[in-house]
């Protein structure tokens, strides 16, 4: 009894909750939230109680974790074995974890993956047609030459500001436009392989989030919706109303 006080009492001091195995986990904690809410979900589903019990917990948050990737990216890999095209790609790692990491996030929604995405790719080939190395073949470290680089340096630069433009930021699209302006996949009809692995990534994470519980969107970000026509927030100055701008009695 004096042992579990003891632990309660350390979990109020830390700021994040059970950061250190104590217990479960605070949504504010780097490692809980959404991640938690997927598991708990799973769990709930499969009809798990020894794991619903402890769905929190770093363990068994570390074990989802690892189930869930093998099986993600293993699905896609084992597509590509079968059918010998890149269906499985660096940037389907980052990808696959913020889909199941923080699925509700802005950057993990189906239309920022696809749009991010599909930016990638074709501010990669921009950079490569600018640059002469559309047919140049995949670069090493050894051969990174200065036309090489500044289609890397412009493909990424591209993509970032475009992300931004289209209100689309999905961080992997970075790698992905690095995988085409680097040479390692360089043909357009490689394109459209990369983006049907995209697509199916993305149709695993509906599922498998529906599945869970979690409000997953199947298009765009729930925060965002509407965002677009929204008046910026303007603050008020100190004893006026942020809607009127009337003064307010105290």
């Amino acid at each position: 009894m004096m042992e579990d006080r003891d632990i309660r009492s350390r979990m109020q001091e830390e700021p994040w909750g059970a950061g250190r195995g104590y217990g479960p986990i605070s949504p504010r904690h780097p490692l809980g939230g959404e991640m938690s809410d997927v598991a708990r979900g799973i769990f709930s589903r499969l009809r798990l109680p020894r794991l619903l019990q402890r769905y929190a917990q770093v363990p068994v948050l570390a074990a989802f974790s690892f189930v869930n990737g093998f099986v993600s990216i293993g699905l896609m890999a084992a597509l590509a074995a079968v059918t010998k095209e890149p269906f499985v790609f660096p940037s389907l790692g980052p990808t696959a974890f913020l889909f199941f990491y923080t699925p509700r996030a802005a950057s993990a929604a189906p239309r920022n993956t696809l749009i991010g995405h599909s930016i990638g790719i074709a501010a990669a080939y921009f950079s490569l047609f600018v640059t002469g190395l559309t047919h140049a073949g995949p670069a090493t470290a050894a051969s990174v030459t200065l036309p090489r680089a500044l289609a890397a340096a412009l493909s990424l630069g591209l993509t970032a500001g475009l992300m931004v433009l289209a209100r689309a930021p999905h961080p992997p699209a970075g790698a992905t436009t690095l995988i085409v302006s680097l040479g390692i996949l360089d043909r357009p009809p490689m394109f459209l392989v990369l983006l049907g692995g995209v697509a199916l990534l993305t149709m695993q994470a509906i599922v498998i989030n529906r599945l869970a519980g979690v409000d997953y969107p199947l298009w765009a970000p729930r925060q965002a919706r509407g965002a677009e026509d929204a008046p910026p927030h303007v603050a008020a100055p100190p004893g006026r109303s942020a809607a009127t701008g009337t003064a307010v009695q105290p």
